[in-house]
C-alpha cells in the first residue's frame, strides 16, 4: 500500500524503489504470519507505534484504522491502555496524536 510520505522518506522511496518494494513485502508477510487480522491487527500496530513513541507511525495507524472503520473510541482505548505501561505523559501524547487524525476525519 503506497502512502503519502514525508519528503525525505519519499525521496528514499523514489531513489530506491527496490528497497521500498521489499519493505512492503516484508510488512505484508509479517501481517500474514499469524492469526491476528482486521481490527485486532490494526489496534496492535497502533499500540506498537505508541510504545515506540513515533508520532508519524501513530498518525499512520490511526488513519488506517479510520479507513478500516475502527471507531475513534477504539483508537482512543489504545492510548488509555498505554497509561499504565508507558506512563501518563506518553499516553497523553499518544492520545493527542490520535486526536490529530480523528479531528481531521482520518485525513493527513
Amino acid at each position: 500500500m503506497d502512502e503519502v510520505l514525508a519528503d525525505r522518506a519519499g525521496r528514499l522511496v523514489m531513489e530506491n524503489a527496490d528497497i521500498w518494494k521489499a519493505y512492503q513485502k516484508l510488512g505484508k508477510a509479517c501481517s500474514e504470519a499469524g492469526p491476528l487480522e482486521g481490527r485486532t491487527l490494526r489496534l496492535v500496530k497502533l499500540a506498537l507505534a505508541a510504545g515506540a513513541g513515533s508520532e508519524g507511525a501513530v498518525h499512520s495507524q490511526a488513519r488506517r484504522g479510520i479507513a478500516e472503520r475502527l471507531s475513534p473510541d477504539e483508537l482512543r482505548h489504545v492510548a488509555f491502555l498505554a497509561m499504565t505501561t508507558l506512563g501518563f505523559p506518553k499516553a497523553v501524547a499518544v492520545l493527542t496524536w490520535i486526536e490529530d487524525i480523528v479531528e481531521n476525519g482520518g485525513k493527513p
